[in-house]
């Protein structure tokens, strides 16, 4: 903590606040968006298939419309960008609270997912340009925010859950507004640099020009699809070996998973910048993501309520190794990744590449997910569950090995960012 605490404050107060932000937004997301299922399911007594339609429309909509959230950004500056995410999702959340009917839970579903489009551009790029020279630093510090609040949120909304679903999606709604608020009055306005050029059209063939940049958002597209897994087959493996206790085996990684990244963020990011090289850093650390799944190999059988306690730590550890692992690979990519995407960027259009390289990062998700799926219910068939955990490695090795050619071949060495002017707010 002294570390963090240390590190925080070097950094200048918009750094500062941007970090304090994300703590606030990941914890409001996640103190509502775990409990939204059951409350549609058993609180609004609605059929699965909403359920999912809700769920996919906010992220089908944050996913496809990241793009169109990071042009905006660059057009019309971070901070405008910012607050209309966070008003946008005050609404989306407080409806959610407030509606019963599909119509108008699916419209703020995608009310909520929009405001995330719209936002995460804009807070990536804004601290990648006040951070200057010391972005890999500042993504790590942001990385262990982003980590807790997905830690406390879950937390607080389990509390207030006690009392009534209406006021987790209410005090949600309020942190936002507080949010919008600040950001108003202590958020400065920063001015991007674009093209001389200033269509949209002209900004999107810039982007779509760059071809490093697309091939490295492509080769990390496994990455993406490797950390999901805390989601899906995690969770899926957890009910496997612990039937009579799944959530809170789930619960538990999900747990694990933030500490490794709020513990250890800030050491793994200096020992990687001391022995490697930022490119070399996101390709090993993918590859430990991949190899996280190996004990997964070693099945030791199912929890059940005879079970002796080494019993259940035989079956439980390889699960909670896998996470563990992950975590740390998740760890040495994230800040040398973002890193990479501005140096790519070469300083100009930061948010619209931010927000393309999501919607690609997405995209993969989504099909990697369906292929995944597919695996896990052959593979239970054919009697080989291992099988799901092979092409997981494999995916890992894969985007190790194409980020690794990438970086020997220099197309990974963007041109040098231009400095960044400060406007009046």
């Amino acid at each position: 903590m002294n570390r963090l605490a240390t590190q925080f404050r070097s950094f200048s107060g918009c750094v500062r606040l941007l970090m304090v932000q994300q703590f606030t937004i990941n914890t409001a997301f996640y103190m509502l968006m775990p409990y939204l299922a059951v409350h549609l399911a058993n609180g609004l007594g609605m059929a699965a298939w909403a359920v999912g339609l809700v769920l996919g429309v906010r992220n089908l909509t944050q996913q496809g419309m990241f793009l169109v959230g990071g042009i905006l950004a660059d057009r019309l500056g971070h901070k405008p960008l910012i607050m209309a995410g966070c008003v946008l999702r005050t609404v989306g959340f407080g409806l959610l609270g407030l509606v019963d009917s599909l119509p108008a839970l699916v419209a703020a579903s995608a009310a909520t997912g929009f405001a995330g489009a719209l936002f995460n551009p804009a807070v990536r790029a804004f601290l990648a340009q006040e951070a200057g020279e010391r972005r890999v630093d500042a993504f790590a510090a942001f990385n262990v925010f982003y980590q807790a609040g997905m830690f406390v949120g879950p937390l607080v909304g389990l509390a207030l859950l006690t009392a009534d679903f209406a006021l987790v999606c209410s005090v949600a709604a309020v942190l936002f507004l507080a949010l919008t608020v600040i950001q108003y009055c202590w958020l400065p306005a920063r001015q991007s640099i674009a093209p001389e050029c200033g269509s949209v059209l002209a900004d999107w063939r810039t982007v779509v020009r760059n071809r490093p940049f697309l091939y490295f958002a492509a080769a990390m597209t496994g990455s993406y699809v490797l950390s999901f897994q805390v989601y899906l087959a995690l969770p899926l493996q957890a009910h496997r070996v612990a039937p009579d206790s799944g959530e809170a085996v789930t619960t538990a990684l999900f747990a694990v998973l933030a500490a490794v990244a709020a513990a250890g963020q800030l050491k793994i990011t200096a020992w990687a910048r001391t022995w490697w090289t930022s490119r070399r850093a996101v390709g090993y650390g993918v590859a430990l993501m991949g190899g996280s799944f190996l004990p997964m190999l070693a099945g030791c059988g199912a929890v059940s309520g005879d079970s002796s306690a080494l019993g259940r730590v035989a079956a439980l550890a390889p699960l909670f190794t896998t996470v563990t692992l992950l975590g740390l690979g998740t760890a040495v990519v994230y800040p040398f990744e973002m890193d990479t995407i501005v140096s790519l960027a070469g300083g100009r259009l930061v948010a619209t590449h931010y927000g393309l390289y999501n919607t690609v990062s997405g995209l993969g998700i989504t099909l990697g997910n369906l292929a995944l799926g597919a695996l896990w219910d052959s593979a239970e068939r054919w009697g080989h569950p291992e099988l799901t955990w092979w092409a997981l490695t494999a995916t890992g090795a894969l985007c190790a090995g194409c980020v690794g050619l990438l970086a020997r071949s220099g197309r990974l060495a963007g041109p040098a960012a231009p400095r960044l002017a400060a406007v009046a707010s």
